[in-house]
């Protein structure tokens, strides 16, 4: 079933605020394949945490299944570097949706702020929902 271009322009609740610890960061830099972490900013990727923590909210509540999702593109855009201590959450919006071939091709952003309201970084990202198997 396609997704509905209702959704277009629409805002979803903000993900709950995450407090960024030195240790999730240090087992963000081991997953993504580094080989340390020696303090001070998070790795420029690190907001993906929270841009896919938005995304697996707005799929749930739109009831898209996550194994018909092929993620087509990540962008970021930052005001600030990400630190341990800041508490952030992200709130997704679904920019464009566009139906090709039977797929949904859907444009989110979400924005990442930390505790004070100040955008820290925003994201985009294509997500490309497969039709039904004929």
């Amino acid at each position: 079933m396609p997704v509905d271009q209702s959704l277009v322009g629409r805002t979803f609740p903000p993900t709950p605020p995450r407090a960024v610890s030195e240790e999730q960061v240090r087992d963000f830099v081991l997953a993504t394949g580094g080989s340390s972490y020696a303090g001070g900013a998070a790795p420029a990727t690190f907001p993906i945490v929270l841009a896919f923590d938005a995304m697996n909210a707005f799929l749930e509540a739109e009831q898209v299944d996550l194994f018909r999702i092929v993620h087509g593109e990540q962008k970021f855009a930052y005001e600030r570097p990400v630190f341990p201590g800041d508490v952030l959450c992200a709130t997704l919006t679904v920019a464009s949706l566009r139906q090709i071939a039977g797929n949904d091709i859907i444009g989110t952003t979400s924005v990442v702020t930390d505790g004070a309201g100040a955008v820290v970084c925003s994201t985009s990202a294509t997500l490309v929902h497969r039709g039904a198997a004929s």
